[in-house]
């Protein structure tokens, strides 16, 4: 291959989304220099505890969510401990959260078949963890990915939101913006690339109106309903609160 068709290729749009591979890459590069180790809002002390929590946090706030499991946690931090208390007694540290009664019956019966079927441990593959009552597709893949670190993009709404509106990776179901994110993502980017995504969604590119001003990807960015074209200053963030304006 001659030196020009080379570059060509390097520039090159990938399949699936509106932006070129080394856009791509700058877009996570920028990301990882923003938050460098960014961690679930949800608050966990081991892969049960996360299942747990994510399995209460669907329809209700993180803050809503650690509320409730810091009692709980307390009493039941373990695949047995939970099946103990009772689908009764877990119903009354989560009635704050939304859909609570449900939510009971799925962690006393996970909670079971873990200690059942896995001698207390939770399973690291999709297929055993979505067999699990309450754990659907993006419930798997957030403790595939923060739990035991596999290259799993969990698709919630901000990420929905912001790759259909920048064309990242543009999809009618979360499925399939899915699977075109851990297509086209580098794979030295994927172990954090679901929490840049999630927090750049919840604190920029925000679903009523994005914050183009303070974007750092704003110059790469290909949606049309942007404001700004210059980028905002790229400087570490610390924790997972919204980026303080320079």
């Amino acid at each position: 291959m001659t030196g020009v068709k080379a570059e060509r290729s390097k520039v090159r749009k990938i399949a699936g989304t509106a932006y070129k591979a080394e856009e791509i890459k700058e877009i996570f590069r920028r990301f990882s220099v923003q938050r460098p180790n960014p961690r679930s809002d949800l608050v966990y002390e081991s892969p049960f505890t996360l299942l747990v929590a994510v399995v209460l946090s669907a329809q209700a706030t993180d803050a809503s969510v650690n509320k409730a499991t810091k009692p709980l946690f307390a009493v039941a931090d373990t695949p047995e401990k939970m099946a103990a208390l009772g689908e009764d007694g877990i119903a009354r540290y989560i009635r704050t959260i939304g859909l609570w009664r449900a939510k009971a019956k799925n962690v006393y019966a996970l909670s079971k078949i873990l200690n059942e079927k896995y001698a207390g441990k939770v399973p690291d593959t999709r297929e055993a963890l979505m067999a699990l009552p309450g754990v659907g597709r993006k419930t798997a893949n957030v403790v595939l990915n923060v739990a035991f670190n596999q290259p799993t993009m969990a698709v919630d709404t901000h990420i929905f939101r912001f790759c259909n509106r920048t064309e990242l990776a543009p999809g009618k179901t979360p499925e399939e913006v899915e699977k075109k994110l851990v297509k086209i993502i580098p794979e030295k980017y994927m172990a954090h690339a679901h929490h840049w995504l999630i927090l750049h969604g919840r604190y920029i590119c925000k679903a009523r109106k994005p914050d183009c001003v303070h974007c750092i990807i704003a110059d790469i960015c290909k949606a049309a309903i942007k404001t700004n074209s210059i980028p905002a200053p790229l400087v570490e963030v610390k924790g997972n609160g919204a980026p303080v304006p320079v």
